[in-house]
Formats: structure tokens, sequence, C-alpha cells
């Protein structure tokens, strides 16, 4: 699987982290743009849970993840 949201129906759902974190100092990461409780309770979350985060993180498209793969 990609690192990126596949929409694919799996056990294992990539972490949206591209390994810059800003999540000690912010509520939402730059880096990846979840919220400090979706990344410390990844691993533990549900396929259909971390499919949701992708989701969101896709539509808003603001963090690092999203605004440096534009240019």
């Amino acid at each position: 699987m990609s690192s990126d949201f596949s929409g694919n129906d799996t056990e294992n759902v990539d972490s949206p982290c591209i390994g810059i974190c800003s999540s000690l100092f912010d509520d939402v990461c730059k880096g990846c743009g979840r919220t400090i409780m979706e990344v410390s309770n990844w691993v533990a979350m549900s396929p259909d849970e971390k499919k949701s985060v992708w989701r969101r993180i896709t539509l808003e498209g603001t963090s690092m993840r999203f605004t440096n793969s534009k240019n």
C-alpha cells in the first residue's frame, strides 16, 4: 500500500506521518494534519478510524504533506 489513503479495505492503513512533527507544540501537526490525539492513538485505531482521519486531512489539504506536493 502506498503512503497515501487509497480507499482500499485493508487491515493496515499507512500513517500520514511525513517525519516533520509539530504535535508537541501545536494542536494539529503541521506535517501530517492530525490532531495530537490522532497521532498518539494511531496504532490503536481501527482501519475505519484511520481512513476517516485520512479523508479529513486530505479534504483539508493544509498540512505540509499536501502543500509541499503542490509545488
